[in-house]
């Protein structure tokens, strides 16, 4: 019924309060480089269908993400 949703919706609005008084506090905030890293993220799993081995699958996808410095050997450098 309508007052079931109207309720449902009064408790939402009531957890969430912060994060809606949060959007008016802060503009300009954008959840934009967010949504930008996880495009490139589901890209990644488009052309990774063929990793056979997790560890590598989230290698690669902190790599490209920007999240992987890798360690090199002190003979690399």
């Amino acid at each position: 019924t309508g007052l079931a949703e109207l309720k449902r919706l009064g408790r939402t609005l009531k957890r969430r309060a912060a994060d809606i008084l949060a959007f008016f506090t802060r503009p300009g905030t954008s959840n934009g480089p967010t949504e930008a890293i996880n495009g490139r993220l589901e890209y990644l799993r488009g052309s990774a269908l063929g990793f056979r081995n997790l560890t590598h699958y989230i290698a690669r996808c902190l790599l490209e993400s920007g999240g992987f410095r890798p360690v090199l050997h002190s003979q690399l450098r």
